[in-house]
């Protein structure tokens, strides 16, 4: 059944499924194993720029973790300090008292008190009021928005893919899509993207052993030998992963300095990307799917905010990113992860003991090179005022957020960020991650 926001309607909040075709690309996803998916086709358009800066990849592996239907940024960081916020959060706010102390204004939700330790050795920080540029409570839109970074402009690829058409690809890795999830609208662009829902199932369905995968792999490039350059991107670049993920799945994982991942789909997801990266594949981007965050009723209760829906997926999330932090050990010096939203929630809550979609949000930054063990953004309070037709304004434009972690973590320069976030005039860098060396 399909939710509704009480204010701007929520037809969008579930998606209709689309029957396909028998396509060579039909036919390939149909030869692989449950546990796959197939590359996302590039998209050829605007690459004129992206030839001058061809480079070799020297940034950041950047792992982008979308929090899919509207993550609530308020319950998650709590503006203690502001005095409206339980005033307007009367039966789902969260007590200063029962949250996770960042500073005096902020507290953690206590389901993310696994991030605490991260924030307090300063690998992980908080954007707060962030959020597209203008008020967007559509799921589909906002989300389409959100990852196209293009507002204004006729540009159909997306963010991430335009960063990645800055380099030489680094081979069939260099873009990876994990779990179960769409590819998102943000990886589209000149750079093909292996699309997996695991790696232990990702295999051609049947085949079991190398001589076998090597005349497959035969079959299935000589039967593309003749498509459109895209198409053939495309079957190379799964062809090629194929071998690849056989050696590396060969043997057993077990996630190093004694991380032990949350049961469930994302920890699980996340101790594969953990793996890949490691496997030094030349992974220069992972996107990721994080559901169930469109908490229009029974989000929890104040009295007891380590009870309810929210409480369930904020520990899962908490724990897995602890997790993925202390198994990468090291690996984590180069690892920029960054969660995005389509929106944040009302800051009024409804009579379901829920709330409706808003606008600012909040977004948690984590890595080596985040200077992180602070709260960023301007906060521009809960007062009736202050807000936006009832929700959250917006004070950090998320391009920002982006721009700091491309220009800094990944190498780009003022003139590429200009391809990356066309329309986008704000700050390039403001201190959220340190440069590279």
């Amino acid at each position: 059944m399909t939710t509704t926001d009480s204010r701007t309607g929520c037809d969008d909040c579930t998606r209709a499924e689309r029957a396909g075709a028998v396509t060579r690309r039909g036919l390939l996803r149909g030869l692989l194993g449950t546990g796959a998916a197939l590359v996302t086709l590039p998209v050829l358009e605007t690459v004129s720029t992206q030839v001058a800066y061809a480079a070799n990849w020297t940034g950041d592996t950047v792992v982008v973790i979308s929090l899919r239907g509207g993550f609530d940024g308020l319950n998650a960081v709590v503006p203690v300090g502001d005095p409206d916020y339980l005033a307007r959060r009367p039966g789902i706010g969260v007590p200063a008292a029962a949250t996770v102390q960042l500073d005096s204004f902020f507290g953690l939700h206590p389901g993310l008190s696994a991030l605490k330790p991260l924030y307090d050795n300063g690998s992980l920080a908080v954007v707060h009021a962030t959020g597209l540029p203008n008020p967007n409570r559509s799921h589909f839109d906002a989300m389409v928005e959100m990852e196209n970074a293009a507002v204004g402009s006729s540009t159909r690829t997306g963010w991430i893919g335009r960063t990645l058409g800055l380099t030489t690809p680094s081979g069939p890795f260099a873009a990876v899509q994990m779990g179960w999830g769409d590819v998102p609208d943000s990886v589209i662009g000149p750079v093909p993207v292996l699309a997996m829902h695991d790696l232990g199932d990702f295999s051609i369905a049947g085949v079991n052993t190398s001589s076998d995968r090597a005349r497959w792999s035969t079959a299935l490039s000589m039967l593309h030998a003749g498509a459109p350059a895209p198409v053939l991107a495309a079957t190379q670049t799964t062809v090629g992963a194929l071998s690849t993920v056989a050696a590396i799945t060969a043997t057993s994982y077990h996630p190093a300095n004694g991380a032990v991942y949350p049961s469930g789909d994302l920890g699980d997801t996340l101790k594969d990307v953990a793996r890949i990266i490691k496997s030094g594949l030349g992974v220069q981007a992972v996107t990721l799917d994080v559901g169930n965050w469109d908490m229009h009723a029974g989000l929890g209760p104040t009295g007891n905010p380590r009870a309810g829906w929210m409480w369930n997926q904020l520990v899962e999330l908490g724990s897995a990113l602890a997790a993925f932090a202390k198994d990468m050990g090291s690996a984590m010096d180069s690892t920029t992860v960054l969660t995005l939203s389509e929106f944040g929630r009302r800051a009024y809550e409804n009579d379901s003991n829920g709330v409706d979609h808003g606008w600012g949000n909040a977004t948690f930054v984590l890595g080596g090179g985040v200077n992180g063990g602070q709260v960023y953004g301007t906060w521009p309070g809960l007062g009736v005022d202050e807000m936006v037709d009832g929700d959250l304004a917006v004070t950090t434009d998320y391009r920002t957020v982006l721009a700091d972690v491309l220009r800094n973590r990944v190498g780009a320069t003022v003139e590429q960020l200009g391809t990356v976030l066309p329309g986008y005039s704000g700050p390039t860098t403001f201190g959220l991650t340190k440069p590279r060396a």
